[in-house]
């Protein structure tokens, strides 16, 4: 396995990725399967380095810090998804005061910006997951927010 720090064509974002090699990485840049976790860019690429060098063979090398293993395949660390929810959390957070609530009325709300009837707006609510299912049926962009809400009528 090789880490490498890769960032998206922007250069805006950066971030590590593990690969069984560097023709791994090279081969799957190629078919377009990496992109930028924060952004979505798939223009990505390596980002500069600093190289691990070791000990001169007439030094006496220090102990090696334990190193962190990369986990099985199909095993996620419980660090990694703490990392991820934090940054789910830190999003939702940020995004949340700049749209507005509508209330029980999103279905509604949403279908009439899609058709033009209602200004283009960032809105949250609630809805049903039959009125859910609707809205993905007629091509409406919507998505359930992945940290639990307390509507603002509910809190005190």
């Amino acid at each position: 396995m090789i880490v490498f720090d890769l960032c998206c064509g922007a250069g805006d974002h950066r971030f590590e990725a593990w690969f069984q090699s560097s023709e791994g990485f090279a081969d799957q840049q190629a078919r377009g399967l990496i992109a930028c976790p924060i952004c979505g860019d798939s223009d990505v690429g390596k980002a500069v380095m600093a190289p691990r060098v070791g000990a001169k063979s007439n030094q006496a090398a220090a102990a090696p810090a334990p190193a962190a293993t990369p986990a099985a395949a199909g095993e996620v660390s419980p660090e990694l998804v703490r990392k991820v929810m934090a940054g789910i959390v830190a999003q939702q957070a940020e995004m949340l005061p700049q749209s507005r609530w509508v209330g029980r009325d999103f279905a509604d709300a949403a279908r009439a910006m899609h058709e033009g009837r209602a200004k283009d707006d960032l809105i949250h609510g609630q809805t049903s997951p039959e009125e859910a299912q609707a809205l993905r049926d007629d091509g409406i962009a919507a998505m359930p927010l992945l940290v639990p809400f307390i509507p603002p009528e509910a809190t005190n």
